[in-house]
């Protein structure tokens, strides 16, 4: 029986220094049958000619403007031929059996359409940036283990609702059903964007401790443009995928946390960051009446109970 393909699409704009380090570890694969795809977001910094001119084994395809992380993956995903797709940032560096473990879970796990990765600071290896995303029932995503020392605690395999984008395996079958990630969001969020769509349709994420990635956090993005995209998208999820009945047990509790972060950044306003996330709450705010006619679609694919879908959220982790 021949093994299945694993396509691993890697979203690239200006981060020609983070290319050779992360190919190497794709190079040194256990696991043969994989393809590699760079999309190129218009990089300026000479990255496209050091991929034809040292990496002719990775195919390259050059956007003519930036499109986002979302419409790198998207136009990557769709040149792909694997029947699992990976997406993976270019300041990564996967260890050697990494595709193998997550094409693992995929072969006999079925009803798992997303695997998540064991994530582990570039330079801290003994500390996690991610070990899956969980989502809460007051309304956010939160990274499973972000910034503990690795001492065991996610050494199990655990159901959880999202991956991380920057090392997100995904079915293909799953995104013929549910579609591919939301242009709309550009940046941040949209991975849990379309675990919530996976999630309706009854497809599951699994966390593997054995798919391992070193990741060189906001090596290639972060501050002002997260912060906006951060707090425009996380209403953009809100307005599309919590259903209605999770909105009438929950919706005061999401409205709150919605006011706590409001006021956590008004606390900061001399912060570019900080007023960056408001911007970007009045921006999704503005924007929830074009997000709200695109939410039927999405409620539409439910195919699975209410209560599944409360087991898979969490409880809001304690503020600090």
């Amino acid at each position: 029986m021949s093994q299945p393909l694993l396509s691993i699409i890697i979203p690239h704009w200006n981060g020609k220094r983070f290319l050779p380090p992360c190919l190497a570890a794709l190079a040194a694969q256990t696991y043969p049958h994989i393809e590699i795809i760079v999309v190129d977001n218009a990089s300026v910094d000479g990255s496209p000619a050091l991929l034809r001119e040292q990496y002719p084994h990775v195919r390259l395809i050059e956007l003519p403007e930036n499109r986002g992380f979302t419409g790198a993956c998207n136009a990557g995903m769709q040149a792909a031929q694997g029947a699992y797709l990976a997406l993976l940032n270019n300041d990564t560096e996967v260890d050697a059996g990494w595709a193998a473990a997550v094409v693992s879970v995929l072969e006999r796990c079925p009803q798992v359409g997303i695997v998540a990765c064991k994530m582990l600071l570039y330079d801290r290896r003994d500390h996690f940036h991610n070990a899956g995303d969980g989502f809460t029932r007051s309304g956010r995503a939160f990274n499973r283990g972000v910034w503990q020392a690795d001492t065991g605690q996610y050494d199990e395999e655990a159901y959880v609702f999202s991956a991380c984008g920057g090392a997100a395996v995904y079915r293909r079958a799953m995104l013929d059903e549910i579609g591919l990630l939301d242009d709309a969001f550009f940046f941040s969020l949209e991975d849990v964007d379309l675990a919530w769509r996976a999630q309706l349709a009854g497809w599951h994420a699994l966390y593997t401790p054995r798919a391992i990635v070193y990741h060189h956090l906001s090596a290639t993005g972060g501050g002002v443009t997260a912060s906006f995209y951060d707090g425009r998208n996380l209403i953009y999820v809100l307005g599309k995928n919590v259903p209605g009945e999770l909105w009438r047990r929950y919706g005061r509790a999401i409205l709150r946390e919605q006011m706590a972060l409001a006021w956590d950044a008004l606390r900061a306003w001399r912060g570019a960051a900080a007023r960056a996330r408001l911007r970007g709450m009045l921006t999704g705010l503005a924007h929830l009446p074009r997000i709200l006619r695109r939410r039927r679609s999405v409620q539409q694919q439910r195919r699975v109970s209410i209560a599944y879908l409360e087991s898979v959220l969490s409880d809001p982790p304690a503020r600090r």
